[in-house]
């Protein structure tokens, strides 16, 4: 049985305008943990959301530099975890949505962000 959660859609507006600020959205995603209604436990060294972003406007940006940035603009406190974030350009995402656990459980399973606000 999952439980069910209440996502803040307001700051989830928020985050994807802060990043849209900084960079065109192809694509946004969100799972995790928190999603699923799972226990917050040791949620300082586990987040509870993963959030992937796909943007071609990350192309030349070094994947540890967008990644900071975008962790960065994500207010735990407003969404009641921290986030770990995911930042591909569409085709670095065309590669990693199946071989990467954590992305391929947001995408599969998670939200479509850009669908959800």
């Amino acid at each position: 049985m999952q439980a069910t959660v209440a996502i803040n859609r307001a700051e989830v507006r928020r985050y994807l305008t802060r990043i849209g600020d900084r960079w065109r959205l192809d694509g946004a995603y969100l799972g995790g943990r928190a999603l699923k209604g799972e226990p917050k436990d040791h949620d300082d060294f586990w987040p509870g959301f993963t959030v992937v972003l796909v943007s071609d406007a990350f192309d030349g940006i070094p994947w540890l530099e967008r990644v900071y940035a975008a962790t960065a603009i994500w207010d735990r406190h407003e969404m009641g975890s921290a986030a770990d974030v995911y930042c591909y350009t569409r085709a670095e995402f065309e590669r990693k949505r199946d071989s990467t656990p954590a992305v391929r459980e947001a995408t599969w399973h998670g939200l479509d962000l850009l669908v959800f606000v």
